[in-house]
């Protein structure tokens, strides 16, 4: 296979990813201060066509080359997540899902949390996948924009569909095609980020915020109004309002948005920009209305019930943290198995009742009710088909254009 090797990252891209890391979606704590726990088993019977489930299969180039599979003879998996972003035990220390699948399967599983960043994360692992050697690791989960370069690179190895029926079936429509990985041949996502409008009934009178138009327009929220300083967030809430889709817009589109948002600057309606130390300022009231993150709100109402949210009627965006099956890996069957149970109804809504972000599986709303039923009604956990309808996902990017927008955004947030 030929090698690749990623295009080095601009001065602007370095200095986004740090405001990401010290307070934005890199230092966001992925569970909530909720737990339960449920029970795992489900069988379907048969797999239909691809076609039939609504995924298109996806050309690629640069596809990873075919690594020996071992796990027939050696029944383990390594898989590498971010913190906290697995299911517990009330002793603190078992991991109820993994634990049942080992028992379902004999096939054990090595968790590492080892992921405390995409940049950091990326880092270790990219010296092993350009000298096309194993990384170690059988089954990994990044955000969307870093398993886009991966898969871009040839880095990532093309799943086996025979091996993922519950994925298949169930996965939501609203993650089944994204610009890059559009057939889901290599990924599936392990959770969806929603960013949405939040706001404080106590700070706003008892009204209602639903629009980024509002944010920007409406005196009464004058200096009391905070944007994301993360680019895709703000930038893709703003186009969406503006009338433009995120995941086709053009340059004089972004320009447009900036625009919109630096009017806000110079007439100080917009407070600030901020990653998720908006919350104490939403808390307290100090802000208003914002645009936020809706795994930061589900915490933050579990607390204080002023606390509010709302879909804009224009859309809004949503990212996901997507499970990758690297190059060169040992144990490529056993990780498809590990990813097609994660897709089982009982055991997607075990792993959501406990981290509370958006869960990507389709029908999942009955288990979930069974061990919560304020969160199977919670649409920031499982959006309903209104809700699911109004997703939006930023277009990836070139290296040319992160550049550039990140140059011009750091430029509006005064970064």
């Amino acid at each position: 296979m030929e090698q690749y090797e990623p295009e080095r990252l601009s001065a602007p891209q370095l200095a986004a990813m740090r405001r990401s890391l010290t307070n934005g979606r890199g230092a966001l704590t992925r569970r909530s201060l909720l737990r339960a726990s449920g029970t795992a088993a489900l069988t379907l019977g048969g797999l239909g066509a691809l076609s039939a489930c609504g995924i298109p299969p996806a050309g690629r180039e640069g596809d990873a080359a075919v690594s020996d599979d071992h796990s027939a003879a050696e029944k383990q998996i390594n898989f590498s997540n971010w913190t906290e972003y697995m299911d517990v035990g009330e002793d603190e220390k078992s991991r109820p899902t993994l634990d049942a699948f080992t028992k379902r399967t004999g096939i054990k599983v090595k968790y590492t949390e080892d992921i405390n960043d995409n940049v950091e994360f990326f880092g270790k692992i990219k010296p092993q996948l350009a000298a096309g050697q194993d990384t170690g690791r059988d089954l990994m989960i990044v955000t969307d924009w870093l398993a886009a370069r991966i898969i871009r690179l040839g880095w990532a190895q093309k799943l086996d569909h025979a091996n993922l029926p519950h994925a298949f079936a169930n996965l939501s429509a609203q993650f089944r095609r994204p610009d890059w990985d559009p057939g889901r041949a290599y990924s599936y996502p392990w959770t969806g980020i929603p960013t949405v409008i939040a706001y404080n009934e106590k700070a706003t009178g008892g009204r209602k915020v639903d629009s980024v138009t509002q944010l920007l327009d409406d005196p009464e929220l004058k200096g009391k109004v905070s944007f994301l300083s993360e680019m895709r967030d703000s930038v893709g809430m703003t186009l969406l309002d503006m009338g433009k889709d995120p995941g086709t817009f053009t340059d004089a589109d972004f320009d447009a948005a900036i625009g919109r948002m630096q009017k806000g600057v110079d007439t100080k309606q917009i407070r600030r920009f901020t990653g998720n130390d908006y919350t104490a300022d939403l808390s307290k009231g100090d802000i208003a209305a914002c645009v936020a993150w809706a795994g930061d709100i589900i915490q933050l109402q579990a607390d204080n019930p002023a606390i509010k949210f709302s879909i804009p009627s224009a859309g809004y965006i949503t990212s996901s943290d997507n499970m990758l099956i690297p190059a060169k890996a040992r144990h490529k069957t056993n990780a498809e198995k590990l990813m097609d149970y994660y897709y089982e109804l009982p055991v997607a809504a075990q792993l959501a009742a406990y981290i509370n972000y958006v869960c990507p599986v389709d029908g999942v709303a009955g288990e979930l009710a069974k061990i919560d039923e304020s969160m199977a009604s919670n649409t920031l956990i499982l959006p309903d088909k209104a809700m699911a309808a109004k997703s939006r996902a930023f277009r990836s990017l070139s290296s040319e254009e992160e550049t550039a927008y990140e140059e011009k955004f750091a430029k509006l947030i005064g970064a």
